[in-house]
């Protein structure tokens, strides 16, 4: 497993990366086939204050890469979002993965 973060008009920081490791976690766990996980964290302005804080993370699998994004007013909100959008992709491409 391996986690790459990737920043942009953000600060790094050590709290959001143990937060989105523990909730990509069970991904990893159950889906041994899921080798990567690219991670960007960015910041937008919007004109709603429910928006702005992107997190998008793209996971390296057999076939055509999962990937999920999200934009609330935190980027934990963000992760967990997108973490749980991707649980159910993964549900998807296992049961692919298995009917062939």
């Amino acid at each position: 497993m391996s986690i790459n973060f990737n920043y942009q008009h953000v600060t790094g920081s050590q709290e959001l990366e143990a937060f989105t490791e523990e909730k990509l976690q069970p991904i990893f766990d159950r889906y041994n086939w899921v080798t990567r996980a690219d991670v960007f964290f960015r910041k937008e302005n919007t004109s709603s204050r429910e928006t702005g804080m992107i997190a998008e993370i793209r996971l390296s699998a057999p076939g055509p890469r999962l990937f999920a994004e999200e934009s609330h007013n935190t980027f934990k909100e963000s992760v967990a979002k997108v973490v749980s959008q991707l649980k159910t992709q993964c549900e998807k491409r296992k049961s692919d993965m298995i009917s062939h």
